[in-house]
């Protein structure tokens, strides 16, 4: 899992949205195009995880990586009210 690795067509979880995915040998062959799949190209490329990123990329080869952010950056700008929910929170500001 330490790097990107791409999706291929014998993949499990691969699937092709056109059903036009066949084996031509031991080659994957579209019969939409009729030509090699490439799963960075097709548009019609799909994974069953949902794991199918840009550029043909598995997902699930990737580590996910997480930022540190304090509280009080992540609340933003307070929130003004004006009408109806001013009158049911009662406050004209709420953070």
């Amino acid at each position: 899992m330490s790097e990107a690795k791409k999706c291929s067509p014998q993949c499990e979880v691969f699937r092709c949205a056109k059903k036009a995915l066949g084996y031509r040998g031991n080659t994957a062959w579209c019969k939409w195009t009729e030509e090699e799949c490439d799963v960075s190209n097709c548009s019609y490329a799909t994974c069953i995880k949902r794991r199918l990123l840009p550029g043909g990329i598995c997902g699930e080869t990737l580590k996910r990586k997480t930022a540190d952010v304090d509280p009080e950056e992540a609340v933003g700008p307070p929130v003004k009210l004006k009408g109806k929910a001013l009158r049911r929170v009662g406050e004209k500001e709420i953070f």
